[in-house]
């Protein structure tokens, strides 16, 4: 599942933000390049109460009430900042072990490094240990982890994204093999030594297991919904236009609204939405006589695909989006260039804050969800981790305590002055603050913060002075729409998926691809189900049919 990348900014809070969930492909991701998935790899699934077994006693700790209480799987929410701010951790995590590398994921220009750096001189000064960070670039990612993992040299806080993950073959023998097995520093009651990350939701850390032992410490998502749909509501209102609430209303305001003599287009990408509004599943669903059904086999599929190719068809998406697999559809949206794309959650309160210093009239929301005929939507999404961050392994036991204590750190609640330094800097040199109290980047700031300390976090949604109805927004969409959310059938189940599964995605998705776009007539489609399904298809079919069977659903 790959996230909405960020394009270029100097917001290191504008990027954290739009970074989010993100959103799966059409029917997967491609595989790394030289630790993709072997041939006679059969995959794996680790039964739900092997994992129970190895997870943290859940201990939820709130230093400030939330003004929106999260629900399940939806975060806290603040809409002020607080005047007064409490040290969450008294005792120095540093206990006089090394320099600490680390290397993480960075969608932005890179800022300094250690010692030329105040931020990181800043809080390494708190945490009693140099942390020595390797921001590497996020769009090519893959290729630095793969040569590092290639290697065997993994440096001390390696963080994971859980896109990449499921692409190395026999991920579990890469985790046995270069990483510190954290089962009995973490499990049931041992995980109090570090509160912070014993308060990390438990749904976040049932991913976090291989081979029946806990490996790894999770990034927790910030809302669990793959994607929405966004619409400028500031220029449609403007143009006396209705949000749709039908495929009929969708297609004919993307009619009204497309001019290219203007150049604006109704559309950027938007497939994933579509299936969701015809209740297509993501990619199993279990059928009333048993067994299982792919995605491709529904005919709600079929539809969508129908639907989305007629607004390619009929000139309704921007250019950029039918000639390429990766258009910058967020800057075609702040342009106003398309006045429709999907993107993450995640990616809301960066574009909106960014955005309305430009234009104060600019208004980003997610159009509401909408069934077909009658029918009832479906909204994809999954409490999986964004990121995972692993422990190189043969540190010893003081060492990998001393790392627990730094990463303790770094999950500081909202509303700590550990969160507030690890968000924002130092006061008077990172940020000043607003008339409401909250953190106002400086230049200096926007140079010298990026994620280098965002090994893991507490989920919440803050107010900004940018961003006034962020939070009632975001959480309202939650609220109203998180009944729709598809089932997880594998939810605690731990996947290492098939060789010829993963390898089959790719080169159907793009197949797919080809279809919307109109290079490829519609009855296709049938032919591409069969040769996915004779290639990988029937082959995950055993496979995820075994594995719900095994756990006893």
């Amino acid at each position: 599942m790959k996230p909405s990348l960020p394009g270029a900014s100097t917001d290191r809070r504008t990027l954290l933000r739009m970074i989010g969930l993100g959103a799966a492909a059409t029917v997967g991701g491609s595989t790394l390049a030289g630790c993709s998935k072997e041939a006679g790899s059969k995959g794996t699934a680790t039964k739900g109460d092997a994992i129970r077994e190895v997870l943290p006693t859940h201990r939820p700790a709130e230093l400030l009430k939330a003004d929106i209480p999260g629900e399940g799987p939806i975060p806290q929410g603040y809409l002020s900042y607080p005047r007064q701010l409490v040290d969450a951790v008294t005792e120095q995590p540093g206990k006089g072990g090394g320099p600490i590398r680390t290397m993480s994921p960075w969608w932005g220009p890179t800022p300094p490094t250690l010692g030329s750096n105040s931020y990181l001189a800043a809080v390494n000064a708190k945490l009693g240990v140099e942390v020595n960070p390797s921001l590497q670039d996020g769009t090519t990612y893959a290729d630095k982890l793969n040569a590092m993992l290639g290697a065997r040299d993994v440096p001390d806080l390696l963080m994971v994204p859980n896109w990449e993950v499921d692409k190395v073959a026999r991920f579990s023998d890469a985790t046995k093999a270069l990483f510190e097995d954290l089962t009995e520093h973490l499990k049931g009651d041992a995980a109090a030594k570090y509160p912070y990350l014993a308060a990390l939701p438990t749904g976040a850390w049932e991913y976090s297991v291989w081979g029946g032992r806990l490996y790894a410490v999770p990034y927790p998502t910030d809302g669990p919904f793959a994607w929405a749909l966004f619409h400028r509501k500031d220029l449609l209102d403007r143009a006396g236009l209705a949000a749709p609430t039908s495929p009929e209303e969708l297609y004919e305001l993307g009619r009204k609204v497309t001019d290219p003599a203007k150049g604006v287009w109704a559309f950027g990408s938007i497939f994933d939405m579509v299936q969701q509004f015809y209740g297509c599943q993501q990619t199993w669903r279990k059928k009333p006589g048993g067994g299982l059904e792919h995605k491709f086999e529904n005919p709600a599929f079929k539809a969508a695909l129908e639907f989305t190719a007629k607004l390619f068809k009929d000139g309704l998406v921007h250019p950029d989006t039918v000639a390429s697999k990766g258009a910058d559809e967020k800057q075609l949206f702040k342009a106003g260039k398309i006045l429709m794309f999907q993107d993450g959650l995640g990616a809301w309160q960066g574009l909106q804050g960014e955005q309305s210093k430009v234009l104060p009239s600019f208004n980003m929301q997610p159009l509401p969800v909408f069934g077909v005929h009658g029918g009832q939507p479906v909204i994809w999404g999954s409490e999986k981790p964004v990121f995972f961050t692993f422990l190189k392994k043969g540190a010893g036991t003081d060492r990998v305590d001393e790392l627990l204590r730094v990463l303790n750190w770094c999950a500081a609640p909202f509303g700590s002055r550990e969160f507030e330094l690890r968000e924002y800097g130092a006061e008077g040199r990172h940020f000043t603050r607003g008339g409401d109290g909250s953190p106002v980047p400086s230049d200096l700031g926007r140079k010298e913060l990026g994620g280098q300390y965002n090994f893991c976090r507490p989920a919440v949604k803050v107010t900004s002075g940018d961003t006034p109805n962020y939070v009632q927004d975001y959480l309202g969409y939650y609220r109203k729409n998180i009944t729709l959310m598809e089932k997880d059938l594998f939810a605690g189940i731990k996947l290492e998926l098939p060789a010829n599964w993963s390898k089959v995605l790719q080169p159907t998705d793009d197949k797919i691809r080809d279809i919307l776009r109109g290079r490829r007539p519609i009855s296709d489609l049938d032919q591409v189900t069969k040769e996915f399904l004779a290639t990988g298809g029937e082959e995950g079919r055993a496979f995820f049919a075994k594995a719900l069977a095994d756990n006893g659903r």
